[in-house]
């Protein structure tokens, strides 16, 4: 007893110090932050504008009363450069018939300068193979034009073809991924859509708003949604939906080549800007050569005319809690009690056009990425969704054991040791549809190797709408979430041994 008694007292006091810095974070403060975050003269924040830059002139202001020096050259600001991509209608041509933008199909903006002339397309049923099935296995697609259909195939009972099941939540093998067909070099593709002039009217912001890209990207593939009258016209003979019934009749794949000649002309308008991500970075004591980052992103989708999209709880909410996150840990410096490891507490820009500023800093890294940790990301922790309407008190886990079971038990262990939230790891299934691992900065740490934990509140019926206002966040919830994710990261910080990566699920 006696030989125990020196640790347990330390874990104690351990506990206790945490503690007391976790008090630090409070509501009220998360409120007041909020509050000036999401307000209508920071213009709706959008990546490149006056608000977005008076958002970080915020954020950067706050860092320094907290006692956070500037982490070098006397500045808080990491810049990076980007391409403002004006909106502009592709010009589809098949068979030498021009087809008009908007009514026979669409394209959103951001897509790069380039003509694209092909005399067939290749039709794929419901899209790319998956590296998990076979379907399309020895069909090149590298260099060709594919078509393929929206949605996912279910027979008229509503059964998954993968599953067997009447499961609407399971991806099937026929996914309609972009992102997949880019990775397997198809020049452009097609996607046919049931209704283009309801989706040009349901998607009228995006369709309309500029587009951006890190300055120097290479040529993007383009994606254009076209109506099943143009795909009848690449198909010349055969129909689009007798194709599509014969595909949910059989359960089996289709594929097949049109001999058509198809013309794809994109032309972009560009503009020059800079953007930030704001920096506060608390060195630590014996092993700060290794890093912790938490991040938030504080851009938003701007405004619409006289009307502001505030984004509070995507991403103020986030934002704001790692400036209370940063206010705790750089208390804790100054009273004594610094973390052992480096803590870098970064918001980013640029995450609502493509991830953009935290793409930046992994390719430009102010500290060397294999000193990194873990990140640990936070976007929208402010509401609840609708499986959680009666119950505030959760938050959706992603990520935590992709790449490091450890990470996963002590994001458990503190958890269970101090605010007792459901931890919900609904979205941190590899077969979850809405992609949400793939959706915030922290895939960009991912996929170059480095744990992350991603929390989330789910959707709600403000996501994305000039409804996302300061007046319905909950800040008890934000409160005990931000508090998780300190205990998470004082552990982090402060254990002896760096988390090991021992899985490859990412």
């Amino acid at each position: 007893m006696f030989l125990l008694f020196p640790s347990i007292l330390f874990a104690q006091d351990k506990d206790t110090v945490a503690m007391r810095y976790s008090r630090i974070i409070t509501k009220e403060d998360l409120k007041g932050y909020l509050t000036i975050v999401s307000d209508d003269a920071m213009e709706g924040r959008e990546t490149g504008k006056d608000g977005q830059k008076k958002c970080a002139d915020f954020i950067q202001s706050m860092f320094r009363s907290f006692g956070i020096p500037p982490y070098r050259d006397n500045t808080y600001y990491q810049e990076f450069p980007l391409d403002i991509v004006k909106p502009t209608h592709a010009e589809v041509s098949i068979n030498k018939i021009n087809f008009i933008a908007n009514k026979d199909f669409y394209n959103y903006p951001g897509q790069s300068e380039q003509q694209i002339n092909s005399t067939s397309v290749l039709f794929l049923g419901y899209g790319i193979d998956d590296d998990k099935y076979s379907d399309y296995k020895g069909i090149d697609v590298k260099g060709k034009v594919v078509m393929i259909l929206s949605g996912e195939p279910f027979r008229k009972d509503s059964t998954s073809f993968v599953s067997g099941k009447k499961d609407r939540t399971k991806w099937s093998y026929y996914k309609t991924k972009p992102d997949k067909a880019k990775e397997k070099g198809v020049s452009a593709l097609l996607i046919v859509v049931d209704n283009v002039e309801k989706d040009v009217a349901d998607n009228k912001h995006r369709l309309e708003s500029e587009s951006m890209k890190l300055e120097g990207n290479t040529i993007e593939m383009p994606v254009i949604y076209i109506s099943k009258e143009m795909a009848n016209a690449i198909l010349k003979k055969k129909k689009i939906d007798s194709l599509k019934e014969k595909i949910l009749a059989s359960g089996k794949p289709l594929n097949l080549v049109a001999k058509t000649k198809i013309e794809i002309g994109i032309k972009s308008k560009i503009e020059k800007v800079n953007s930030e991500n704001v920096l506060g970075y608390i060195e630590g004591g014996d092993l700060k050569n290794e890093l912790i980052i938490v991040t938030a992103h504080y851009d938003h989708l701007g405004k619409s005319g006289d009307v502001v999209f505030n984004g509070a709880d995507d991403d103020g909410s986030g934002t704001v809690g790692v400036m209370e996150l940063a206010q705790a840990f750089a208390k804790a410096k100054k009273d004594g009690h610094g973390p052992r490891r480096s803590i870098l507490f970064m918001t980013v820009a640029g995450e609502e056009k493509g991830l953009l500023g935290s793409s930046y800093y992994v390719q430009h890294p102010e500290f060397p990425i294999k000193n990194t940790v873990c990140d640990l990301n936070i976007d929208m922790i402010g509401r609840q969704d609708e499986k959680h309407k009666d119950n505030a008190n959760y938050i959706y886990v992603i990520g935590d054991d992709k790449l490091s079971s450890q990470l996963h038990t002590i994001s458990e262990s503190a958890n269970k040791l101090y605010e007792n939230l459901e931890l919900d790891y609904t979205y941190n299934d590899v077969n979850d549809k809405n992609r949400f691992y793939y959706r915030s900065d922290h895939y960009n740490f991912a996929k170059n190797g480095i744990p992350i934990i991603f929390y989330f509140n789910g959707v709600h019926e403000d996501y994305h709408k000039a409804t996302d206002k300061v007046e319905k966040i909950n800040f008890d919830k934000m409160e005990k979430i931000t508090r998780l994710v300190f205990y998470t990261a004082w552990e982090l910080a402060n254990r002896n041994e760096r988390i090991v990566i021992d899985s490859d699920k990412k």
